[in-house]
């Protein structure tokens, strides 16, 4: 797995690309946390019941940044906070991933798959056009080598001053969040056991509970691709309530 463990290791977690000081994102995120207080955000800090402070702690500084981002509804915020979003949350999986890859193997996951009603085959339109049935790592392989591409590739995620944000940005950026839900969803029906066992679920769950709750927000997954794990969903989303 070229991607994971091979030549490419080094490029498995993704550095986070840095505000500019003194850009308009950076001016943003500054007028942010000037006035996070002006409304009532308190709950949106508070440490959720029978999650870990650390964790929540680790989140907390992008979560809040959502919650201005939902407050404000602004189209540029939107697609600011997508863009260093969709990092963090490819590092988050990655991590994840990561923990459990000595049980994920060709013999134990030869399907790439979320329990037995769904079933996932790769294509990425370019190198590999027509859907391909293979093993749950070589499938994860894959995408996050893709997933990597894609933040690489500056004309679909500028970091530069003054470089607007592509047509097809909010497009891209719905594919690599589908996509990435479905490491998610495999490693719940397939490996939670082994989370357990590591006592990884507490922040297996804070980090799909950050992953949900912005796109649902937003609607960037369609809900019929929520369906493998719409309990644990329905679930998590009523502890905040």
């Amino acid at each position: 797995m070229s991607f994971l463990f091979g030549s490419r290791s080094s490029k498995t977690f993704k550095p986070k690309k840095n505000i500019p000081e003194g850009s308009h994102q950076y001016e943003l995120l500054k007028h942010a946390e000037a006035t996070l207080g002006s409304g009532n955000l308190r709950a949106a800090v508070m440490l959720p019941d029978g999650e870990d402070l650390n964790e929540w702690i680790a989140v907390n500084s992008e979560f809040v940044w959502m919650e201005y981002v939902i407050h404000q509804r602004n189209k540029l915020l939107i697609l600011i906070c997508l863009f260093f979003l969709a990092v963090d949350f490819f590092n988050q999986i990655n991590m994840l991933y990561g923990t459990i890859t000595e049980f994920c193997t060709e013999v134990s996951c030869a399907v790439m798959s979320a329990g037995p009603r769904y079933e996932y085959h790769w294509a990425d339109g370019t190198n590999i056009k027509k859907p391909i049935k293979c093993s749950a790592p070589k499938y994860i392989d894959y995408l996050m080598t893709w997933v990597q591409d894609q933040l690489d590739d500056e004309t679909l995620f500028p970091s530069k001053i003054g470089v607007p944000f592509p047509k097809n940005f909010m497009s891209v950026a719905k594919t690599i969040l589908k996509r990435l839900f479905r490491v998610y969803a495999h490693i719940y029906h397939q490996h939670f056991d082994s989370v357990m066992q590591l006592q990884e679920e507490a922040h297996l769950n804070t980090s799909f509970k950050h992953f949900i709750f912005f796109v649902q927000e937003f609607n960037l997954i369609d809900r019929r691709e929520l369906a493998p794990l719409q309990d644990l969903i329905e679930k998590l989303g009523s502890k905040d309530r």
